[in-house]
């Protein structure tokens, strides 16, 4: 072999020495650096959190971190979601995202992720401890008030009405009840004939609907304080024929609540924004692993939505988050 085929060689197996090491030096470095956030929600299989966990992948893309989205099949199975935080503490994520089922139950799991130096960051729905990093989600107080002042100016200032909330024991539900009567405690006119827990099942909250349509004959309205509870109701309209004679006054944005805002089965929306909810909850959990300052208490956006705005430019991402 010549001189020059020699060097050749010689520069080849060390070019390719130098670039296995690099490579393999890159990959460790990226593996170190790398996080892995754990986020749990209330339930996997639903649109309101198929928009949280966009938000979530949203923010691990940009962040450069591994997202780990899971919930129970079922609002009510606490214990399965009590399960799940214990599972990511033996598994020693680096941090934790959660939306919490119960106000009280989920309280040891969290104090256990922080006594193991996990970051919890709250969403949507908080605990009876301040012992999180911070809680990011809605004013549900102030939802609450705002779906009176919708039913209000949608129905006026005398009418009875029936509330269908969710789930017992969740804090966004109670916070949303206490808005709403706080606000309606102004109308000496508004009767509250009923208040039902549907437990975030559409179809429970579609048999409660036939059900009381029938029972109350001077029924005007629903007033519906989660996704769950409007197109339960609103199915139990349609289904009763009474669409347009009740009215609904509902909560969030699901495909399915726009279609029945569309046709006038529901008149009023109230409508988070689940994206901003994930993707700041994983902003702000990486922010608390760098040891940089996170506020206790972020209030993401609601706005009212009705067949008249629903197509405006700025209510476009709201109203339709699964939309490119």
């Amino acid at each position: 072999m010549s001189l020059l085929k020699k060097s050749i060689v010689v520069l080849l197996i060390f070019s390719m020495f130098f670039t296995l090491t690099s490579c393999t030096k890159s990959s460790l470095t990226s593996r170190e650096n790398e996080y892995l956030i754990k986020v749990i929600v209330k339930k996997s299989d639903h649109d309101f959190w198929a928009v949280v966990k966009m938000g979530t992948e949203a923010a691990g893309k940009e962040f450069n971190v591994t997202i780990d989205f899971d919930g129970p099949t079922d609002e009510e199975d606490i214990d399965g979601q009590i399960r799940m935080v214990e599972a990511a503490i033996e598994d020693k994520v680096d941090a934790l995202v959660l939306a919490a089922s119960d106000f009280i139950r989920l309280v040891p799991s969290v104090e256990k992720a922080k006594q193991a130096n996990i970051p919890v960051i709250i969403i949507d729905s908080t605990i009876d401890s301040d012992i999180m990093d911070s809680f990011i989600g809605t004013d549900n107080i102030d939802g609450g008030k705002k779906l009176g002042e919708s039913l209000i100016s949608v129905v006026g200032t005398t009418c009875n009405i029936v509330v269908v909330n969710f789930v017992k024991g969740a804090a966004s539900a109670k916070e949303r009840e206490v808005g709403l009567l706080s606000f309606l405690n102004n109308y000496p006119d508004v009767e509250i004939l009923e208040t039902v827990y549907c437990n975030s099942d559409e179809f429970l909250a579609t048999q409660f609907t036939k059900s009381l349509i029938k029972k109350y004959p001077q029924l005007d309205a629903f007033v519906c304080l989660n996704a769950y509870a409007t197109v339960g109701v609103a199915r139990g309209i349609v289904e009763e024929e009474k669409i347009g004679e009740v009215l609904v006054i509902g909560f969030d944005s699901t495909p399915e609540e726009i279609a029945y805002l569309e046709k006038n089965v529901i008149q009023s929306l109230i409508v988070q924004n689940p994206f901003s909810m994930g993707y700041l909850g994983v902003k702000y959990a990486i922010a608390a692993l760098n040891n940089e300052p996170v506020p206790k208490i972020i209030k993401t956006a609601f706005k009212e939505i009705n067949k008249e705005n629903m197509y405006l430019p700025e209510n476009q991402q709201l109203v339709f988050p699964f939309v490119d």
